[in-house]
Formats: structure tokens, sequence, C-alpha cells
């Protein structure tokens, strides 16, 4: 198959265009690199470097490529930021996955496979949070993920456009081999941060001890890179063997805690960095765990590799060779 993937040159974008290389297919990566890195770039595939918002670029590239799928990866990801700037997460969020949906649908391409979020819940009524729990978000970037589902079904029921919605829960660690890993600036993920504090023997920053959870911090489903790349495998099969609309959440139904995050950094580190606790931060919820039954059922999706302990080594390796060059 020849599949566009667009944000390429970013985080998940870079681990899914080198499965797909992996696996055979023709690879068509489109990033600006305005966030992206040329380093994360695979040789192998074709790079086309330009804004999705602009209409030439974007008509170019299905005009020169016949697609068989788009993976839509290009996006502004930081929930902070978005609250200081919410027109640009709706324009870069929003606005150019129209741009791609209107050249797929004036070049006939059937199939879209979406990054969005588990943040599209927003504080949530029950964990593990189901697909069907009610959309409830909290902030531009939550808000402008859950405007794109909403066109994707109306793309779906005017064109035949299908599309598989993949809700992500807290993507982490790094390529087993070290060669791809998490690198955003700014950087706002807690693995990294207090990697970075574990590489500096810098202080790290808990925002608030007093959660309703087993040790007062916050708990998250953490899933390795590697596991969320192949769920977008299965669901471009899925796509392939019947055109349709699919929303799976994915993520491993456990949590960790942020204290056992920064517990883990610290034994495969074996550097004892300072921790201070810091005021809650606003919006911050006490846990979010998906459940990700459906995706398991359907389209057999298993982690392998998102146990906790995984996790922190492989990012743990991959920024310390970064730290080193």
């Amino acid at each position: 198959m020849k599949v566009l993937v667009t944000g390429g040159a970013g985080y998940i974008g870079s681990f899914m265009a080198k499965r797909l290389l992996d696996d055979g297919h023709d690879v068509v990566v489109a990033d600006s690199l305005e966030r992206g890195h040329e380093s994360s770039l695979d040789s192998r595939a074709t790079f086309a470097k330009g804004n999705l918002l602009d209409k030439p670029f974007v008509d170019g590239l299905f005009s020169e490529h016949t697609f068989d799928c788009v993976m839509h990866f290009a996006a502004f990801i930081a929930v902070g930021e978005s609250m200081q700037k919410p027109g640009l997460y709706f324009q870069d969020n929003v606005f150019t996955t129209v741009s791609l949906l209107e050249a797929m649908k004036d070049h006939n391409v059937k199939r879209f496979i979406f990054s969005s979020t588990g943040t599209v819940y927003g504080t949530p009524s029950v964990n593990p949070i189901p697909e069907t729990h009610s959309k409830k978000p909290e902030n531009p970037y939550a808000e402008s993920k859950y405007m794109v589902e909403s066109i994707l079904h109306w793309y779906y029921i005017v064109y035949g456009l299908g599309s598989a919605i993949l809700r992500y829960f807290n993507a982490s660690g790094a390529a087993l081999d070290g060669s791809l890993g998490e690198d955003h600036d700014p950087e706002t993920h807690l693995i990294p941060k207090a990697i970075n504090a574990a590489l500096t023997n810098s202080e790290f920053q808990f925002f608030g001890d007093d959660y309703d959870t087993k040790d007062g911090t916050c708990v998250r489903d953490y899933i390795h890179v590697l596991d969320l790349v192949e769920a977008h495998v299965l669901t471009l099969k899925k796509l392939e063997e019947k055109n349709g609309e699919y929303i799976y959440n994915v993520g491993t139904g456990g949590g960790s805690t942020n204290k056992e995050v920064v517990d883990m950094v610290k034994k495969i580190s074996g550097t004892d960095f300072p921790v201070s606790i810091a005021e809650k931060r606003p919006g911050d919820v006490a846990e979010t765990v998906a459940n990700a039954s459906k995706i398991k059922e359907e389209i057999g999706f298993e982690t392998k590799y998102s146990d906790l302990e995984t996790i922190i080594k492989t990012a743990w390796a991959w920024h310390k060779k970064q730290n080193e060059k």
C-alpha cells in the first residue's frame, strides 16, 4: 500500500513511518519540520516538506501520488499552550485536517487513520474509561481533536470516507535499539522530564501529592510507542477489510502513579535526584485509565512493551544517548 504519513518527522509519526516501511509499504512523509526533526526521517520514505494549510502543497501531494491511506499525526499537542493560544490549535489541528480530507475526497482516497486523545473525555466519571463515555473536552487541544472526530463522521456519511479514530493514552518509551525517541520542545511530558532530572541531577516537581490515589499522585495509563504503532497497523487492516467508522481507546487498561514513574526513573538511571511538591495544576484529574477491551476484542490488539520498566528503560537509553552527543 502507499501511505501518506503526516507529521512523520515527529515522535509517533516517525515510528509509524519506520514500521510501515519495514512491513513493505510505500511511504510518503509530509511534515513542515516546525516541531518535527529532520533527523527522525527515514531515508527510505519520500519526504515532502510543507504546511498542510497550504492548498497547493496538499493538492500537489495527492496529484503526484496515489494514496491508499492517510495516517494523520501532524498536530500541536501541548495542553498548556492550547490554553494560551487556542486559535493556533484550532488552525493547526482542525483546519489542516479539513484540508487533507478535501484532498482525499477530490482524489477518491477512502481510508483515514486519526491520532486522537483520551483527553476528549475530560474529567472521567468512571475508570477505566470506555469509548462510550461522555465527551467533555476541558482545553482547546482536546476540543480540537474532538472537533475532528465529529468532522470525520460527516465525511463518512456524505462521501463514504472511512476512518479509524485512535484515542491515545500517554504515548511513551523509545525504540528498542535506541534509534528513535521522544523529543518535544518544549517538553511537557512526565517521563522525559523525570529523565532529564536524572541526567542533570536537578530537582523534579510533583504537581500535588494529595489526590485520591494510592500514593497521592496522579495515575495515568502509559502505552509504549511501539504498541501504539501496532494499533495503527491493525486498524489499517480493519479499514482494508471493511470501510467504515471505527473508534478505539489505545491504552493498557492499567495505570501508574507519578511517583511510581519517578521511582522507576531513579531505579533505571541509578540517580536519586531531588523531588519537591508544587501546587496542583488546574485541570489535572486524579486518574485517567483506558478501557482497552474494545480494541482487543475487535482487532486483536495486545500490548508487548507497555510495562513501566520497559517504557522507562527504552526512554532512558534514548535520552542518555542524545545527552552524550
